[in-house]
């Protein structure tokens, strides 16, 4: 098979592909030297792959130096074909070998925060509806899950603070809350989740005098087991708390203010698959469905 775009060409073929890698591992680290020590290999194969790719595309792709390497011009035209290359090989591989009962995959991807239990019901839809869909999950900070979505190396993810790139559909999926609990009797001491910028901001804004807290944490989880067994007090999602309001294990602190908590989907604009539309179908009935996210 031939990989063409515009003025290259490479034949797809494996050591076709670890060019290419090699190329995207240099642009990414800044030299050979550290490429060839994240590939596993010797700068000198590192080197010969270089000038192999070079003389297949008839281009000068980079400028080394005492400094590293830099791409020249026909290098920087020659990165985003090289990405495609890779990711297209590495979709292939994996597509091939799915179980010969699932022929169609789909990649999704969530926050921390949002695995349990919005993941959760997700999938288990999926699985309820058909057993033909082979599901890779990923559960990462929301950075990485940007970039994988740019690079195509997953189809649809759950985050809170949506990138409103021009490549992305965003569409809000829940209005969810962040509201001051505490154990009765017991509302002692502070707890500060850290719920992301946005909501340090709002929160400083409105109450300067609460951010030194005697306990800080960065996830919500851990921060409600540790408050529900020994006391205190804390901003926590609306739908993680409400049973144990009903239960009484949990009080609403009176007057305390609400801060807003969105849940966003985000994927690629661009023709989709019919798998990856019918999952996306199977998000919006998990939440419709679900007692965890009626508003």
């Amino acid at each position: 098979m031939i990989f063409k775009c515009n003025n290259f060409a490479l034949k797809w073929g494996g050591m076709d592909i670890e060019l290419a890698k090699t190329f995207l591992e240099i642009m990414s680290v800044g030299t050979f030297n550290e490429a060839a020590e994240r590939l596993n290999v010797t700068q000198t194969t590192v080197t010969a792959r270089v000038r192999a790719l070079e003389k297949a595309l008839g281009k000068q792709l980079f400028i080394r130096n005492r400094a590293g390497a830099k791409l020249t011009q026909d290098g920087e035209r020659f990165a985003g074909y090289a990405l495609s290359l890779v990711q297209t090989w590495e979709q292939a591989k994996q597509q091939l070998n799915l179980p010969a009962q699932q022929r169609q995959s789909i990649r999704i991807g969530a926050e921390q925060s949002l695995w349990n239990p919005l993941m959760v019901d997700w999938i288990n839809t999926i699985q309820s509806n058909t057993d033909n869909i082979h599901i890779q999950s990923e559960v990462a900070d929301v950075e990485k899950l940007i970039v994988s979505l740019e690079q195509n190396q997953l189809d649809a993810i759950l985050v809170h603070r949506p990138n409103y790139y021009s490549g992305f559909v965003v569409e809000q999926l829940v209005e969810e809350k962040l509201i001051h609990v505490q154990v009765p009797n017991q509302p002692k001491p502070d707890l500060f989740i850290d719920w992301g910028s946005e909501f340090k901001r709002h929160f400083d804004a409105t109450l300067p005098q609460k951010r030194q807290a005697a306990m800080t944490f960065n996830l919500g989880p851990l921060a409600l087991k540790v408050m529900l067994k020994n006391g205190g007090n804390g901003y926590f999602r609306t739908r993680v708390v409400a049973h144990y309001l009903a239960q009484g294990l949990l009080e609403k602190v009176t007057g305390a203010p609400e801060f807003s908590y969105p849940i966003y989907l985000l994927y690629r604009k661009g023709t989709r698959s019919d798998c990856c539309l019918q999952t996306l179908d199977y998000l919006r009935a998990s939440i419709s469905l679900s007692e965890h996210w009626q508003v």
